[in-house]
């Protein structure tokens, strides 16, 4: 994975008033986290981080990270986490992990096909089951994206995680057995009306177990208020 060059900025803001006022300026907070270092708050411009997202494969991203007023020229970082809002997808806080060179480390990689499988052209359907493989290996050697090739999937046929030449210098984790991608037969007319007839009854069933309850809890309180007039007359006498 090759590094990008990117800016940041120590970051004094941490209350939620300053921070609001951080965004408002075009600003997201972001933190860096390292083994050789305490954790440093930062600040990264909202374009310079959005045009890194937009021509980027995946969130997980190699940034040769320059921090104003750092003696270190540039400190190597994982782009590890990115928290977006959940309306606008603006980002609103980053997470980086420091990296050295020389150390091997683990990611998240997305998981990308390509081809039109020959199960799809029978009438199948491609599932992807794994969206995301766990990958090990030097900063330098780890994919942006895992590319799988699923022209000669026939149905039910899959890929299996043993069977995904890992990029060179690094490995693939996780169950070798699991299944990665598949194509599934297609549904039954039958199948359809089963499940949708399924779902009706479901529908129909939930609002009758809501009024069962609804029912009891009424006729519970309705027997605590006899209880309570029957024991304020008693105490009346």
């Amino acid at each position: 994975m090759k590094s990008v060059p990117l800016t940041a900025y120590p970051r004094t803001a941490v209350r939620r008033a300053a921070v609001k006022k951080l965004r408002a300026a075009q600003r997201v907070p972001a933190v860096i986290y390292g083994r050789q270092r305490q954790p440093q708050n930062l600040e990264l411009q909202l374009k310079a981080l959005e045009d890194l997202i937009h021509h980027a494969a995946s969130e997980t991203i190699l940034v040769d990270l320059k921090i104003e007023g750092d003696p270190q020229p540039g400190r190597l970082a994982l782009l590890q986490e990115v928290q977006h809002h959940p309306l606008t997808g603006r980002p609103l806080h980053v997470d980086f992990h420091e990296v050295g060179a020389d150390e091997r480390v683990v990611i998240q990689v997305p998981v990308q096909t390509v081809g039109e499988p020959v199960g799809v052209k029978a009438g199948g359907v491609l599932e992807v089951l794994l969206h995301k493989l766990k990958v090990r290996g030097l900063p330098k050697d780890l994919p942006e994206v895992l590319t799988l090739d699923v022209s000669g999937l026939d149905i039910g046929k899959a890929i299996h995680l043993g069977e995904i030449p890992a990029p060179a210098g690094c490995e693939i984790l996780g169950d070798k057995t699991l299944s990665v991608v598949a194509v599934a037969a297609p549904v039954t007319e039958e199948e359809e009306k089963a499940a949708e007839a399924a779902a009706a009854e479901t529908a129909v069933a939930e609002p009758e177990v809501i009024r069962e309850k609804k029912e009891e809890a009424s006729a519970e309180g309705a027997e605590a208020a006899k209880g309570e007039k029957a024991e304020k007359t008693e105490k009346k006498k």
